[in-house]
């Protein structure tokens, strides 16, 4: 009868040892040096499983009990390199604030030794039978100054999972076995391979198709430029609406007329849609792809605020003009709106787009174009003969140029407000 397994486990069933006489001798004069040449196999990075047999008779029956007083013959060495370039795989996910964890079944020797390989420095492990004895306090405390864990049941790595999402982590977990399944639930993102154990895959949230880490690196950053991207359309659509409705709201209170038409308002919003149509393909800025951000609606409120009160700030101060300088012109009064408010509001996305100032931050070929096309609709408008059934007319040059001296002086403060803004507040 042969038998194979973790040296351990197959060292706790062995009697006796195989020496180099090639007659079994008693394994306690043997077993240090079995241990010791364990460890050096293991150090090397070599997965090394014990060999025992025992020989039977031909009309004995094999039972459990017969698995003991075996004899160790030697080892079996497995070698499973990493993969190339995964040191700069791991590299590059370090940038982006990702930090690894390996947690293996295998031995701490070899997992210290392939985690020094991969580019971790300062290896810490913590074995299985360590978690064993730790309350879920001290596990709490001790998963993230962690790096390895070794010799990991498959209980265990749901354990570690929680405990890392508890200590305030968004957790990825990277499985192909059926002993991976209740890990890959636990974690916030489970992934696996195409070649991966059926419910492996069917347990993960990704499934890669091919076995390259670099795949994860490229997910990472698309993911934060479509969050990015996101949020500028957050940004710009909250504070517009909630400034616009101020607006809207205070100058029906004094003004003698509505201000806008509800065919006006509408053409507005469709005017103002199709540059914020092309904010998915506008341009990240470096800064939001390097760090992960996260979904908070306090902040988004106390964007909206600032910059609404600002744009609203700017309509009451366009209203001001516009009825200084048209007294009593109702249709010209909505003109001038309806252009200080498409002009404004397609031109204040590019400033919210980014921290920086807009000038430093190149904006997607898409949103640049959207926006002068409609910046030029939106002049030319009151001049055609559409203009007629929406109820708009032609404005004298002087005005216009007046209405062009507000948008430029509320782009400017917008910028000015961005900058207060991101110092105080933090996203």
């Amino acid at each position: 009868m042969v038998t194979k397994g973790a040296l351990p486990n197959i060292l706790a069933i062995c009697s006796s040892v195989e020496a180099e006489t090639g007659k079994p001798v008693e394994i306690s004069d043997f077993k240090e040096k079995i241990e010791q040449q364990y460890e050096e196999f293991s150090e090397k990075g070599f997965r090394t499983l014990g060999v025992a047999y025992r020989e039977m008779d031909q009309q004995a029956t094999i039972e459990k009990e017969t698995e003991i007083g075996m004899t160790f013959l030697g080892f079996l060495f497995f070698f499973d390199p990493p993969k190339q370039g995964i040191t700069e795989t791991i590299e590059s996910m370090k940038q982006l604030g990702i930090s690894l964890k390996v947690i293996t079944g295998d031995n701490r020797f070899v997992a210290a030794s392939i985690s020094r390989e991969i580019g971790l420095k300062d290896v810490r492990v913590i074995a299985g039978s360590e978690i064993t004895q730790m309350s879920s306090e001290t596990l709490l405390r001790q998963v993230n100054d962690t790096d390895v864990f070794a010799e990991i049941e498959p209980i265990q790595k749901e354990q570690i999972i929680l405990a890392l999402k508890k200590s305030g982590n968004v957790v990825g977990y990277i499985g192909d076995g059926i002993n991976d399944a209740s890990a890959l639930h636990a974690s916030d993102v489970g992934i696996s391979v195409d070649s991966a154990a059926d419910v492996a895959k069917e347990t993960a949230d990704i499934v890669l198709l091919e076995k390259d880490l670099d795949a994860l690196v490229e997910g990472v950053k698309e993911g934060r430029r479509t969050f990015a991207n996101t949020m500028k359309y957050v940004f710009m659509a909250t504070s517009a609406n909630f400034g616009n409705m101020f607006s809207m709201a205070g100058a029906s209170l004094f003004l003698p007329f509505i201000p806008l038409l509800p065919k006006q308002i509408l053409l507005i919003n469709l005017l103002t849609d199709f540059p914020e149509t092309t904010i998915a393909t506008d341009t990240v800025d470096r800064e939001m792809v390097e760090k992960p951000h996260h979904w908070d609606i306090g902040f988004i409120r106390k964007f909206m605020m600032a910059f609404g009160i600002t744009s609203s700030v700017f309509d009451y101060l366009t209203f001001g003009v516009l009825l200084l300088l048209l007294p009593g012109m109702t249709e010209q009064f909505r003109t001038g709106w309806f252009i200080e408010s498409v002009i404004s509001a397609s031109l204040i996305v590019l400033v919210i787009r980014s921290r920086k100032p807009f000038f430093r931050s190149k904006p997607g070929k898409y949103l640049l174009i959207a926006t002068l096309l409609i910046g030029i609709l939106t002049l030319s408008f009151p001049f055609t003969s559409f203009a007629v059934p929406f109820g708009f007319k032609p404005l004298p040059v002087s005005v216009i140029l007046i209405l062009g001296a507000i948008v430029g002086l509320y782009i400017l403060t917008a910028e000015i407000v961005k900058r207060v803004f991101y110092k105080k507040v933090k996203f």
